[in-house]
């Protein structure tokens, strides 16, 4: 389950290659530009070695069998008239497998380095300790954006293959907003290695959040806006509170079918698309930023 080996680089002799640390300090000490900022240069290494593990490659076919699988067996019953019950269908099942995909990426970013011994090469650098959260987040939003994208790609050609150019504006809407929910995702996670003490602790916090947002809090919701017959403030204020629930809400805003469950309710809630798609920009920023302000008073 972990994405990449966060450490130095090791050459065939079983020395130490200097080669990503040497270029962070390049890029903090130059700051000729965009290209050359330190935080850039830290994401550019995590995502070097990110991408050599073989994590990356099983997110993509992660994905490619799923898109795949679901556009193959319902674009081809449905039949283009009905494609908006294959991106529910993506929708429904997305709930858990973006979620899942995103905490795996992430949970070991901070504390597996830390374990490792390569965050204290990296905070002895000329860099802040904010910048060396931020700068490996980057780097893993950008191997899982990169996975995630890959991976839709099979849906993308059956969807223009059985439905034609119609359907490919919303399949690759909903992929959007499938790697926008990940981001999130992987915030959250990013948070959880950053406070945790070992890699183990940030696993098993790691499946609890991901057991809570792709399964109980819908349960919780339900049964409130049910038991209580809450309004649609109260649902709106349910789905914001749930990444995986604005995923939901952003699929499901691109068709006229509506999933059960939690789903069933969404019309009540009275978002706009543009409502849910901020409240994961949030998603994203929050747990970030907090995870660089706490990273601060992490003992090496």
């Amino acid at each position: 389950m972990t994405p990449a080996e966060d450490g130095p680089d090791t050459s065939a002799d079983g020395g130490v290659a200097t080669a990503p640390a040497s270029g962070v300090a390049a890029g903090s000490v130059s700051g000729a530009g965009l290209a050359d900022s330190p935080v850039l240069a830290i994401a550019s290494r995590e995502y070097r070695l990110a991408v050599r593990s073989r994590w990356a490659a099983g997110v993509a076919l992660l994905f490619a069998l799923f898109s795949g699988a679901v556009v193959q067996f319902g674009a081809t019953a449905v039949g283009p008239g009905r494609f908006g019950a294959v991106v529910a269908t993506i929708a429904e099942l997305g709930v858990y497998l973006v979620p899942l995909a995103a905490l795996a990426m992430g949970y070991d970013a901070v504390v597996g380095a830390h374990e490792r011994g390569s965050l204290e090469l990296l905070f002895a650098l000329p860099v802040s300790k904010a910048r060396v959260v931020a700068g490996v987040y980057l780097g893993r939003a950008g191997v899982l954006s990169g996975a995630m994208l890959l991976g839709f790609l099979p849906g993308a050609l059956l969807t223009l293959w059985y439905v034609g150019v119609a359907g490919i504006g919303t399949y690759a809407a909903t992929a959007l907003a499938a790697v926008l929910t990940a981001w999130a995702m992987l915030g959250v996670a990013v948070l959880l290695s950053t406070v945790a003490t070992e890699k183990t602790h940030a696993l098993g916090a790691a499946l609890a959040v991901w057991l809570w947002v792709a399964l109980l809090h819908d349960l919780v919701a339900l049964g409130a806006v049910a038991g209580l017959d809450l309004g649609g403030r109260a649902v709106a204020a349910a789905v914001l509170l749930n990444p995986v629930d604005c995923f939901r809400v952003l699929a499901l805003a691109q068709v006229d079918v509506v999933a059960g469950g939690f789903g069933s309710v969404l019309a009540a809630a009275g978002l706009s698309t543009p409502t849910v798609a901020v409240a994961l920009v949030a998603w994203v920023a929050v747990p970030v930023g907090v995870a660089a302000r706490l990273v601060r008073r992490r003992r090496l």
